[in-house]
């Protein structure tokens, strides 16, 4: 039975989203009559439970409260200050590298997937030592690196074929190492930027950012408004921030609600509870004539957004997929500098997007869509142009592929 691990991290949905999807289609997946094995690993937890809650939940909080902070980071770290496939030498990479050398050793995976490039990074560390031990064995020289992961009476442990998916519309240095063997990319744009840094075009499949099967299901459009206590009769603008409720949420919604036109408005507020409950303190003494729902955290957008006809978010990689999916136009008011802000240029490049700026408000540019169905209909039109189905399925034939042809390859030997 041939096996697949799936390396993601808990840094934002999309990683682990994204993950799920990929299992998904692989499951169904037979190679010699058997069925695929397939695990996720979060990487973080590797290294230990601390080092994984210390990242995971800085990224959340830089990216809530300092974002600024965070995006100076993100665009530093992807200057020629630190260059390409130098991240190997950090000691976190290191560490989680050794990690992997035993997980490996342990599931003698056929293919490892990674939806994070964290641990492609170590993998990487992990295949280009593995491979100097090997040309160097003979001569009995070994690098400082080498010895630092290995004995020098180890056997060089055997990495398989690396798969690397960038979940969001852009590149970053970090997700440019000489030893992955597939990027898949958002879209050709991406693909482009990827071949610019150096990557080679033919290691680079613009497949599309994979979402679970369920995403592409729905309910209808009256049952879903009427649970959310919605009309159907009117137009509906979704307020969210991402998973944890990023974004100038409050400030953005005192401003819908006064707009002078006439529409319902569902704010989600993920997983901030403090967000949620602060809103609701606020709409309770507020008059207001606009029907407004608050929703927490919902695994139902598959439904929500198929209802719904303007969403006002920021553009992480996963809310940017899905909305894709579903058609539905985008209002960008906010983001969080670094990816995101680069998810806005791709969105904006396409035509698929309503940008936000201190001349074009909120308030103007939402007048415009609403007065006049025609603008709503060419956002929808090129919305359509760009977005990429059937993603998770066209990675887990790709990955069929190879774990078929490294059995042709070990059979001709």
């Amino acid at each position: 039975m041939k096996k697949v691990l799936i390396m993601s991290a808990s840094t934002g949905g999309g990683h682990n989203r994204a993950a799920k999807a990929i299992q998904e289609d692989l499951e169904l997946k037979f190679i010699n009559g058997e069925p695929v094995e397939c695990k996720i690993i979060d990487s973080l937890k590797l290294i230990n439970n601390f080092t994984d809650k210390v990242i995971s939940r800085g990224y959340e909080k830089s990216a809530m409260y300092t974002p600024e902070a965070y995006g100076s980071i993100y665009r530093l770290s992807d200057t020629q200050l630190v260059s390409k496939n130098e991240y190997k030498d950090n000691p976190l990479i290191s560490l989680l590298a050794k990690k992997l050398k035993t997980l490996i050793l342990e599931e003698n995976p056929d293919l490892i997937i990674g939806t994070h490039p964290f641990p492609m990074i170590a993998l990487s560390k992990l295949k280009k030592i593995s491979n100097e031990k090997k040309v160097h064995s003979s001569s009995n020289k070994i690098s400082e690196e080498y010895s630092s992961l290995f004995h020098w009476n180890e056997e060089p442990v055997a990495v398989p074929p690396l798969i690397s998916i960038l979940t969001d519309y852009t590149v970053h240095s970090t997700h440019i190492q000489n030893e992955i063997d597939y990027y898949i990319v958002g879209h050709e744009y991406v693909k482009e930027l990827l071949v610019s840094e150096g990557a080679e075009p033919e290691r680079i499949k613009a497949y599309g950012i994979p979402v679970e099967k369920s995403f592409l299901l729905n309910r209808d459009k009256e049952t879903v408004l009427k649970e959310l206590n919605l009309s159907t009769d009117k137009k509906t603008i979704v307020l969210m921030g991402g998973s944890f409720g990023a974004g100038n949420i409050k400030e953005t919604l005192e401003e819908l609600i006064q707009i002078d036109r006439d529409f319902q408005i569902l704010v989600i507020t993920g997983r901030n509870k403090s967000l949620k409950e602060k809103i609701e303190k606020k709409l309770a003494n507020y008059e207001c004539e606009k029907n407004i729902q608050v929703l927490g955290f919902t695994d139902k957008m598959n439904d929500i957004l198929s209802a719904v006809d303007f969403i006002v978010t920021k553009p992480g990689g996963l809310t940017t997929t899905e909305t894709l999916l579903k058609g539905v136009p985008m209002i960008v008011p906010y983001y969080i500098p670094g990816q995101e802000e680069e998810n806005l240029d791709f969105l904006s490049n396409c035509g698929a997007v309503i940008r936000v700026t201190k001349k074009y408000t909120l308030s103007v540019l939402l007048k415009v869509l609403l007065d006049h169905p025609e603008r709503v209909e060419l956002l929808k039109k090129n919305i359509s142009s760009i977005k990429k189905v059937n993603s998770a399925q066209n990675i887990a034939n790709l990955s069929k592929e190879i774990m078929e042809n490294q059995d042709f390859i070990n059979n001709n030997k």
